[in-house]
């Protein structure tokens, strides 16, 4: 049976609801992701970026560039904190670049 709301319930409570109900969290982490990889690193970067991937806690990132990558190996923890900051939660703890 559908359930009933008051006149004071805000439609992002119900938005919250409904994905905690169809256990839709973790797709949309994925995809918040994606474009927080875009916001942190920048255009420079991304334009590098072929795919970025998350699974469980650790984000799988694949670059074109091998020297973008060696130099981006020095500052995992760095980009680990950043992101982790514009996603405004603690979701991901290792970084894998390929």
């Amino acid at each position: 049976m559908a359930k009933r709301y008051g006149e004071n319930t805000s439609l992002g409570d119900v938005l919250k609801e409904f994905i905690q109900a169809n256990r839709l969290q973790s797709g949309l982490d994925k995809v918040t992701v994606k474009d927080a990889w875009q916001a942190v690193m920048g255009e420079a970067i991304s334009k590098y970026t072929s795919s970025v991937k998350l699974e469980r806690d650790t984000l799988y990132v694949n670059l074109t560039s091998s020297v973008l990558r060696e130099e981006l190996s020095y500052g995992k923890t760095k980009i680990v904190s950043l992101l982790n900051e514009a996603l405004g939660k603690e979701l991901i703890t290792k970084i894998v670049l390929r």
